[in-house]
């Protein structure tokens, strides 16, 4: 480790937040932001201040394929493991880094986003801005809630929600890339349940066309059990890994045909997303540990 994020991005925090037009509160009014360019810059160069020689993306020819469905005007995910809140970053970024469609690719990524990270701290809502966003109230918060006392609360996440799904229908269709994190949060090993995918997600498989798991392994960025601002930084390889485009209902379908009547469905398509995400990465592991011996 070499830091935290407030330590060693002490003046990029001071430049993000000076140029940020991220908003702080979430209403149905602004659930869909587009991305600021100059919040980008700096979040690459933070980025690229600690990846080390041997990073990149493997399977570019799948992300190009995935765009080519988009721009046909297929509706199309990309599922991606969640370890940081570099890892958006690290998508973008690496597909640029490819070359040949990696500017259109990363243009057309729409990252589907809890409120926290716009409300929670103004810092974190200012380097969240650099990506284009379609904001959601997370349906385990509302859960919480008691339905009396937060009654006020769960109106405006429900409303919050509704705006989301209408936005997200109206911006599906355009030659978008939707970016989906499965499991719902950011992987703390002290936490073991963070890795398990949230039973939401059928409900994006079941109404997207194609979509491609993504791996990412190597960490520059390490959770903690405090503010996210005090997330430990660290210099390591990071390889980001795109399967093959797939079919979306053939996908689900195959799953629910090997899913008894007495099980969730909905969380048998989140189990087998994280089954797939899984493999992947231990595959992509032992070929990036090939890369740190060298």
């Amino acid at each position: 480790m070499i830091g935290t994020l407030t330590t060693v991005f002490g003046d990029q925090i001071k430049r993000v937040i000076k140029v940020s037009k991220a908003p702080t509160v979430i209403s149905e009014d602004n659930v869909y932001q587009e991305g600021d360019p100059n919040v980008l810059s700096i979040l690459d160069e933070m980025v690229n201040h600690l990846i080390l020689p041997g990073s990149g993306l493997d399977g570019m020819n799948h992300l190009e394929e995935l765009m080519e469905k988009a721009e046909s005007g297929k509706s199309c995910l990309l599922l991606v493991e969640h370890y940081s809140n570099l890892d958006l970053s690290i998508v973008s970024l690496f597909a640029r880094m490819a070359g040949g469609r990696g500017q259109a690719i990363s243009d057309a990524l729409v990252a589907i986003a809890g409120m926290k990270l716009n409300e929670h701290n103004p810092v974190v809502a200012a380097f969240t801005g650099a990506y284009t966003k379609l904001v959601i109230y997370p349906s385990r918060s509302l859960l919480e809630m008691d339905p009396e006392k937060d009654k006020a609360e769960i109106a405006r996440g429900n409303a919050i929600n509704r705006a989301a799904m209408k936005s997200l229908i109206r911006h599906k269709y355009k030659g978008k890339l939707v970016l989906v994190f499965p499991s719902g949060t950011r992987y703390r090993s002290w936490e073991p349940d963070t890795k398990k995918g949230v039973r939401e997600i059928d409900s994006y498989i079941r109404s997207f066309d194609y979509m491609c798991f993504v791996a990412i392994n190597g960490e520059i960025l390490h959770v903690q059990q405090t503010d996210m601002m005090n997330d430990a930084v660290s210099h390591d390889v990071v390889r980001v890994t795109v399967g093959p485009v797939r079919d979306c209902n053939e996908f689900r379908d195959k799953v629910l045909a090997e899913t008894s009547n007495d099980e969730d469905k909905k969380q048998a398509v989140a189990d087998e997303i994280m089954k797939e995400l899984e493999k992947m990465h231990t595959s992509a592991e032992a070929e990036r540990k090939k890369l740190l011996e060298k």
